[in-house]
């Protein structure tokens, strides 16, 4: 099991009464120190107001700050947890990652989901569709990325959706990681998210499940690889573990991350807010995962 480290942003009031530039240099601070501790990955989200509210204080966008952190790190993987898809037109989207997989030399991942905050949805102009028309947009945009993504440089992609489209679309350059860059789906719905991480994902990112739900989840997943025919063990499950589960140090965390690890979870991804103002918050979450037998490099 691999350990992901969610590095501060703003999303949860960490930044709060900052100075921009010194968030922006705290944040580049914290994913090259996760870079040298050993983290597999450094994590963003994908919001533009802070939660649980939407308030006046800092909230990096997620893209321009993943590229920017690609620029500044040369061995962890990047990635999104997880971007809302209807925020950005999917071709794009899938252009955006194909060039940030040059920048960062190959180290990109695409965490999708189907978005929730309502306030952001309605402020940004996008309105706010039911459950049901975001699932089927991200349904939608997972057949234009993985055609856009995928196939050689001279290879268009196509695809007649109802809610998106391409037509003989150029991606050029392709990614660097062949056959694509890895596609992350993230999701607790069991009848369309994990449906679709069956159909499309190299991996399904929970979030928040306990160990113990996650256990009981783990049958479900894998059936919905089996109703298409493809092998569970080619889907990757990862946790995203709330700030809460993943700050408490000692005993219960080292506990909770062994019982991930027993499922066989392929990552846990977690932001420690105490990371913005304190160097030991990543360190003590190594020793502890370390104890847990979590792979760090």
């Amino acid at each position: 099991m691999k350990l992901g480290a969610i590095v501060p942003q703003g999303w949860v009031g960490e930044y709060d009464g900052w100075d921009p530039l010194d968030a922006w240099r705290r944040t580049t601070a914290v994913a090259q120190q996760a870079e040298r501790l050993g983290f597999e990955s450094i994590w963003l989200f994908d919001h533009f107001h802070t939660v649980p509210r939407p308030t006046d204080e800092i909230t990096f966008e997620s893209f321009t700050s993943l590229s920017a952190l690609a620029a500044v790190t040369e061995r962890v993987r990047l990635g999104h947890v997880v971007i809302c898809t209807a925020f950005r037109n999917p071709a794009l989207t899938a252009k955006m990652i194909s060039t940030m997989d040059s920048i960062s030399g190959g180290r990109m991942e695409l965490g999708i989901g189907a978005g929730w905050k309502r306030d952001e949805w309605l402020a940004y102009g996008y309105g706010f569709p039911e459950t049901k028309e975001r699932l089927a947009r991200l349904a939608d945009d997972l057949e234009v990325i993985t055609r856009m993504l995928d196939g050689d440089n001279h290879q268009h992609a196509t695809h007649e959706g109802r809610l998106s489209s391409v037509r003989g679309a150029i991606n050029v350059p392709k990614p660097i990681q062949r056959p694509r860059v890895p596609i992350m789906v993230g999701g607790n719905g069991p009848n369309v998210t994990w449906r679709l991480a069956a159909r499309h994902a190299d991996e399904l990112n929970v979030d928040g499940l306990t160990p113990t739900e996650l256990a009981e989840a783990l049958p479900v997943i894998r059936g919905r690889c089996e109703e298409i025919g493809r092998d569970p063990a080619t889907l990757s499950v990862s946790v995203h573990a709330w700030a809460e589960d993943i700050t408490e140090r000692g005993t219960p965390r080292v506990d909770r991350l062994a019982a991930y690890r027993e499922l066989g979870v392929s990552r846990v991804i977690g932001l420690v807010r105490d990371s913005a103002a304190d160097d030991d918050a990543l360190e003590s979450l190594v020793e502890d995962a370390r104890a847990a037998g979590a792979d760090l490099a």
